[in-house]
């Protein structure tokens, strides 16, 4: 929401100052579209020439989270500590065994079905229950777990950041394309040359709202909207360390409450719960 009205903001400074100087709108609308297309397709050709389809599909899917926010909200982290705390409460009574089948199929727990905004996340299932059937089945040691986590992070990591970059690579394309149109309309304003001022001038005109329109696509519209995916994308790898803190925490000895209170602490303050909150709720879980 806040990038609309960032965009409409930009626009509207500029609108309003451009007409408090004496500026027409028409002037910068007539030549709009014959340059908007130069730029936008150039960049967009270069765009698509550059990066590889699994790239573009990602961009592509990443577009639109800026509208949207942010999925990982207080609520969802809360979901997540108390999922935790049932799995590790319920392990601490029956044993390691008891959450193997839990692990193996999470649509059928009856435990995650309780949590439906973390089934709903099968990256967020298949990084939590992978690491645990490690953990149940005794194949790997809990501060190998924790590095295979830590590989797992690196690569989410890497594949968040490079809708942002490719759209970054986008945005900083238009400018230069921008004097590619303007260098275009100079080209055809000088088979004007005999022609009055008037009509010189609107040729030139016409050309410099090229270079205006390319930067102005730049760093009001598409440089703000990749920052943003970024931004966004970086919420989801806080996500997924709050997990892999309290999974560590866990396999390393701790009591389940000490486990999510691990996790908790690995949580951006603009979205963790106070731990007498927590503390409230989990009181309320009784293993099955």
């Amino acid at each position: 929401m806040f990038i609309i009205i960032g965009w409409v903001l930009a626009l509207g400074g500029l609108l309003t100052g451009f007409l408090m100087e004496g500026g027409k709108i028409p002037v910068l609308l007539h030549p709009i579209i014959p340059e908007g297309i130069i730029i936008v397709g150039a960049a967009l050709g270069s765009f698509l020439a550059g990066n590889s389809i699994s790239v573009i599909k990602s961009v592509a899917a990443n577009i639109t989270k800026p509208l949207k926010g942010s999925k990982y909200t207080k609520a969802v982290y809360l979901e997540s500590l108390m999922m935790q705390y049932e799995v590790y409460v319920n392990i601490k009574k029956g044993g390691l065994l008891a959450m193997e089948q839990d692990v193996n199929d999470p649509p059928s727990s009856n435990i995650f079905k309780k949590y439906p905004a973390m089934l709903a996340d099968h990256h967020v299932m298949d990084f939590f229950c992978d690491s645990m059937k490690l953990l149940i089945n005794g194949s790997a040691k809990i501060d190998e777990i924790d590095q295979v986590m830590d590989m797992d992070l690196d690569i989410h990591h890497a594949e968040s950041a490079a809708p942002g970059a490719a759209l970054n690579v986008f945005a900083d394309a238009m400018p230069a394309f921008g004097i590619v149109a303007c260098v275009m309309g100079i080209v055809i304003t000088m088979g004007f040359l005999d022609q009055p001022p008037n009509v010189i001038g609107a040729k030139v005109g016409a050309a410099l709202v090229g270079t205006f329109l390319g930067i102005f696509l730049s760093y009001a519209i598409f440089g703000p909207l990749a920052k943003n995916i970024d931004q966004i994308n970086a919420t989801e790898g806080s996500f997924f360390n709050a997990i892999r803190a309290g999974l560590v925490a866990f396999g390393n000895g701790a009591a389940p409450v000490t486990a999510v209170e691990f996790a908790r602490r690995n949580i951006p303050s603009t979205e963790r719960p106070g731990s007498q909150e927590l503390e409230e709720i989990v009181r309320q879980i009784k293993p099955r």
